[in-house]
C-alpha cells in the first residue's frame, strides 16, 4: 500500500445515496473519503432515471404531434431522428453531470478515489493501492440489471437499461422482456417514437401496483399500439431475436428486430470483501437493521444494495438518516411504508402508503374512496380524463395510503406523501383550498368524497330539519 488515509466517513459508491452522504458529511466538517470505480452519478444519472425520462420526454413530443386533432390542430406524423434523440439524452446528462463530478466533490473537501473498493477487515478498505481507515463506512454500491437464466439468451444481442440509452437506431420491432415499471415506460416510449413494441411478462403487468390503477396504464399502452402478452412463460430465445413463449400450454414464436431485457435488478455486492468485514448478505443484498446498520456496527448500507425499495429517492432518504446517526448520534429508523413511487408512463401511476390489497391482507379496517379524473375540469380542458385518485382511509379517518393513475400523477402524489407520513386525517386534505382549475383538485375532491355519505345521510338531514326550528 502506498499510503493510509484516515477519515470519519468512507463512502463506497458515488450514486445518488453515496454522493448525498459524502456531500453532507464534508460540508459538516467530517473528513470524508468517496470511492467510485465507475462513473460519478451512478445508475440514475448515467443509465437510469435521467436518460429514461429524457427519452420519455422525446416520445411525448412525438405523440403530441399525432394527437392534435381534438384540439383543432392538424395531426402530423413526426419524423423521428434517433441520433438526435440520443443527442438530447446525452445533453441532459451532460448538463447534470457537473453537479456530481469529481471536481465538485473535491471542492467540497471530499477525498475522491477512482478505484474499486474492497474491505480487508472490519474497519479497513483498500482502493487503488491505498488503505482507508474510517470510524464509519457507508456502502452505496447500488444495483444492476438482473438477466434471467433463459435458454439461448446469452447467444443473442440484447439491451438492458445500461445499454439502451446508447442506442441511436429506431427498432423495427422491439421485444421487451419484463412488464415492470422499466419495461412499461420504455415500451411506451419506443412505441411513440415509431417502433412496433411487444411486452412479454410472466405475471400481470406492473404486479406491485394496484390492479385497478394498472388497468388505466394498460389501456393507454394498448391504445398506443403496444402488444402486451403477460401471464406467459418464456421458453427460450433464438437468433433473430425470436422469443419462444408458452401460452396456455402451447408454444408461440415472437420475432423482433431488437430485444430489451427489463426483468428486475440485483445488488452490487460482489468483490467487496463483505465476509472479511463481517457483513451479512444474501442474494437480495446486504442485511441491515431498521437503522440501516449492517452486522458490522461500523458499517451502514443504503439504497438498492440494502435489499429494499430500489428508487433514487430512497437512497437519498437513507443518506439523510445516516448523516443524522453517524455525525449527530441521533437514533434513526427507515420507514419504507411512507416511501412513494412513480411509474412514468402516460398516464403516470403514483402510490404511497398502504394499498387496498395490503390493508385487506393486514386485517386493517378501512374504507376506499375514489375520484375520477373525468370529473376534474382541468383534466377535461387537457383531454386527459383517463384515471382516478384512490384513497385508503382508516375507520377513524386517517389517510393510510393513496394512489393516482392519471396525468401528472407523480406531481400530484406529494401532498398525499405528507398526509401518510404525518398520519393526517382525510378531513385535513378535504379542507385544503385548491386553485381552480387544477388537476390537484381531484385529490381534494377524493378527500371530500369520504364525507359525502356521512354529510348527506338521513341522520344529517334530520339534524338540519331540527335546527330549522330555531330560525
Amino acid at each position: 500500500m502506498d499510503e493510509t488515509i484516515e477519515a470519519d466517513i468512507c463512502v463506497i459508491g458515488a450514486g445518488s445515496g453515496g454522493l448525498s452522504v459524502a456531500a453532507g458529511a464534508a460540508q459538516l466538517g467530517a473528513p470524508t473519503v468517496l470511492v467510485e470505480a465507475d462513473r460519478m452519478g451512478g445508475d440514475c444519472l448515467n443509465v437510469g432515471c435521467v436518460p429514461s425520462k429524457s427519452l420519455i420526454a422525446a416520445a411525448g413530443h412525438a405523440h403530441a404531434m399525432r394527437q392534435g386533432g381534438p384540439f383543432g390542430v392538424a395531426p402530423v406524423e413526426p419524423a423521428v431522428d434517433m441520433k438526435a434523440v440520443k443527442r438530447h439524452i446525452d445533453e441532459v446528462i451532460a448538463g447534470i453531470a457537473p453537479h456530481d463530478s469529481v471536481e465538485r466533490f473535491e471542492g467540497l473537501g471530499v477525498k475522491v478515489i477512482k478505484a474499486r473498493a474492497r474491505f480487508t477487515g472490519p474497519q479497513e478498505v483498500e482502493a487503488g493501492g491505498q488503505r482507508i481507515k474510517a470510524r464509519r463506512f457507508v456502502i452505496a454500491t447500488g444495483s444492476r440489471p438482473a438477466v434471467p437464466p433463459v435458454e439461448g439468451l446469452d447467444a443473442v444481442q440484447y439491451f438492458t437499461n445500461e445499454t439502451i440509452f446508447a442506442n441511436d437506431v429506431l427498432p423495427e420491432h422491439l421485444i421487451v422482456m419484463g412488464g415492470g415499471p422499466i419495461g412499461a415506460e420504455l415500451a411506451q416510449a419506443y412505441r411513440r417514437l415509431g417502433a412496433r413494441v411487444t411486452i412479454l411478462d410472466l405475471g400481470p403487468l406492473m404486479p406491485k401496483d394496484d390492479p385497478e390503477l394498472v388497468a388505466v396504464v394498460r389501456a393507454s399502452l394498448e391504445a398506443d399500439g403496444v402488444e402486451i402478452l403477460d401471464r406467459i412463460e418464456v421458453v427460450r430465445v433464438e437468433p433473430g431475436p425470436v422469443v419462444v413463449i408458452r401460452v396456455d400450454g402451447e408454444e408461440r414464436r415472437v420475432a423482433g428486430s431488437h430485444l430489451l431485457v427489463a426483468t428486475g435488478r440485483k445488488p452490487n455486492i460482489e468483490d467487496l470483501g463483505l465476509d472479511e468485514a463481517g457483513i451479512a448478505h444474501d442474494k437480495r443484498g446486504i442485511t441491515v437493521s431498521a437503522g440501516l446498520k449492517t452486522s458490522n456496527a461500523k458499517v451502514f448500507a443504503i439504497g438498492d444494495v440494502a435489499g429494499g425499495l430500489q428508487f433514487t429517492h430512497v437512497a437519498g432518504y437513507h443518506a439523510g438518516l445516516v448523516i443524522r446517526n453517524a455525525l449527530f448520534r441521533l437514533p434513526i429508523e427507515a420507514k419504507p411504508g411512507t416511501v412513494p413511487w412513480v411509474t412514468y408512463t402516460d398516464p403516470e401511476l403514483a402510490s404511497v402508503g398502504l394499498s387496498e390489497a395490503q390493508a385487506k391482507a393486514e386485517g386493517i379496517a378501512h374504507e376506499v374512496v375514489r375520484w375520477p379524473f373525468a370529473e376534474n375540469d382541468r383534466a377535461r380542458t387537457e383531454r386527459a380524463t383517463a384515471g382516478l385518485v384512490k384513497l385508503v382511509v382508516s375507520r377513524r379517518g386517517r389517510v393510510l395510503g393513496a394512489a393516482i393513475a392519471g396525468a401528472n400523477a407523480g406531481e400530484l402524489i406529494l401532498p398525499w406523501v405528507m398526509a401518510v407520513q404525518q398520519q393526517a386525517k382525510v378531513s385535513t386534505m378535504a379542507s385544503l383550498i385548491a386553485p381552480y382549475p387544477t388537476l390537484g383538485e381531484a385529490g381534494k375532491r377524493a378527500a371530500g368524497a369520504y364525507f359525502t355519505p356521512r354529510l348527506f345521510s338521513s341522520r344529517t338531514r334530520k339534524l338540519v330539519g331540527f335546527l330549522r326550528w330555531f330560525g
